[in-house]
């Protein structure tokens, strides 16, 4: 099959979250192999995604936030799908990043939308409504080509739905996060949250249930009453599509059980825009990040490329690209005392920080967001 000329690059968010950083990073990525991608999503369209993109953006407005989960998934799913609509004729393939924008452009497909949809499965929602469970199911089922970034997630989609999906890993910009930062700027987002010399532990993601938010706060207590340094707790991010307040809100009042007191042992941040991000990991002396599920971790390869030890869970899909006490630290999945254990090491234990470190710098440097795109380009040409 010839090379594809014009490629959409479809995510439902403009938000910094794991799709949209890899649909920004993937669709800049395939331009520069010579591609013509244009990158799709719902939001506002005066602001755009929430970096400045190299690519053509079209940006389709998000409904109004409606009441329930349901809601909101099947208004964005209409809304992209009318957005899209529009669009029918000019994408040789469209590329979805998540089951809303798979839908929506399935229903375009379906009317003659004269073009391939692929669709990248980053994760699965544990969802209950037996309706947003079916509109999962249809968006794994109805594209023509699925994509994965790890191999459990093959092996899940090969098993439970019987779909052959190929894998495609994510990238990193090694450079990014790696490269020097501005005078002082460690020092100002330090003095910020109010870290003297204490040693940060730096996670991104926000508060919520499949980043283990309850095991990371229940450990940092059980480390604060070890000996050694009191340490304390850095929150990146926290926008999500799904309702977590009430997880949210829960996690944060059982600090004081554990000994913890939020802006004191624990700084949420919050979103962050996206030139400052590395600074926040520049600024941490560790990373931690207890998932308990995860479609990839693209945090996990951003922290390594700052050179930042890690800790991590012992989810299948970290194994697959990192080693315990190799790379990273990993923990017992769920286990605060495990993971507050792996945390204490990367505090106390300098020559395993060293070791991580540099071993880290080596793994996230085999992951180059080119590579990735290349590796999607034979994808997009093979079926």
């Amino acid at each position: 099959m010839r090379r594809p000329d014009r490629i959409a690059i479809v995510t439902f968010s403009v938000k910094p979250r794991g799709g949209a950083v890899h649909s920004v990073e993937l669709a800049e990525a395939l331009a520069a192999e010579g591609v013509d991608v244009t990158l799709i999503a719902l939001g506002d369209p005066a602001e755009g995604f929430f970096r400045a993109a190299t690519v053509p953006v079209h940006i389709i407005e998000a409904p109004r936030r409606a009441p329930t989960l349901t809601e909101r998934v099947f208004s964005h799913i209409d809304a992209l799908e009318s957005g899209l609509g529009d669009l029918r004729g000019r994408f040789d393939i469209v590329h979805t990043q998540d089951c809303i924008s798979a839908r929506a452009a399935a229903r375009v497909r379906d009317r003659g939308g004269g073009f391939r949809l692929f669709r990248t499965v980053h994760h699965i929602d544990d969802f209950t409504t037996p309706a947003l469970v079916e509109c999962q199911d249809a968006a794994i089922l109805e594209p023509d080509r699925v994509l994965v970034v790890s191999e459990p997630w093959r092996r899940r989609l090969l098993d439970e739905y019987g779909v052959e999906a190929a894998v495609v890993t994510n990238g990193v910009r090694v450079e990014r996060f790696a490269g020097a930062r501005p005078p002082g700027e460690r020092d100002r987002l330090r003095t910020r949250i109010g870290a003297a010399d204490r040693h940060v532990f730096l996670t991104v993601g926000g508060i919520e249930p499949r980043k283990g938010s309850q095991y990371l706060v229940e450990a940092l207590g059980l480390l604060k009453a070890m000996p050694g340094q009191a340490p304390m707790l850095a929150v990146v991010g926290g926008h999500s599509f799904q309702d977590y307040r009430a997880y949210r809100d829960d996690v944060l009042d059982s600090l004081g059980s554990h000994g913890l007191r939020l802006d004191d042992d624990v700084a949420l941040i919050g979103t962050v825009p996206d030139a400052e991000l590395p600074g926040w990991f520049g600024a941490a002396d560790s990373f931690v990040f207890p998932s308990v599920s995860e479609g990839w971790g693209l945090a996990v390869l951003e922290a390594l490329a700052a050179g930042l030890p890690v800790v991590t869970s012992d989810i299948e899909v970290f194994k697959e690209f990192l080693t315990h006490e190799v790379d990273v630290v990993m923990t017992e999945t769920a286990n605060p005392a495990s993971l507050a254990a792996g945390m204490a090491r990367v505090r106390d234990e300098p020559d395993l920080v060293q070791r991580l470190r540099a071993n880290g710098a080596a793994t996230a440097g085999r992951y180059s967001w080119s590579s990735t795109a290349r590796r999607h380009l034979e994808l997009y040409t093979g079926d």
